[in-house]
């Protein structure tokens, strides 16, 4: 599996932005797909998650109420819907999958991902 973020760009606080990951390999039913950003001067923290398969999302209490994670099978792409952005969502977004996902509780921590996409920059102008 191979991850491609794109989507990133410059918008204005209160806009909304649509990032997407795309796999070149077959994602497969067990394996969490998340979204997590990074900063300038900040470490890698969890933003969004989602089973491949189906059920309920996680989310970042920073960003829940504004931030959708969401999948198209047809298109093996994972998306995060940003609305209402702020500034302090300016980050670089990097999406990941745990090929090892139990079903559980959601990893949180960037080390239980194996795969990364490049980063894609969101920056919020205020």
């Amino acid at each position: 599996v191979q991850l491609q973020a794109s989507g990133g760009g410059l918008v204005q606080a209160g806009g909304s932005l649509r990032l997407a990951c795309w796999s070149s390999g077959r994602i497969f039913s067990h394996y969490a797909m998340a979204w997590f950003r990074q900063a300038p001067g900040k470490e890698r923290e969890f933003v969004a998650a989602i089973r491949w398969s189906g059920g309920s999302a996680y989310y970042a209490d920073s960003v829940k109420g504004r931030f959708t994670i969401s999948r198209d099978y047809a298109k093996n792409t994972v998306y995060l819907q940003m609305n209402s952005l702020k500034p302090e969502d300016t980050a670089v977004y990097y999406c990941a999958a745990d090929t090892n996902y139990s079903g559980a509780l959601y990893p949180l921590r960037e080390r239980e991902y194996e795969v990364w996409g490049q980063g894609t920059q969101v920056t919020v102008s205020s």
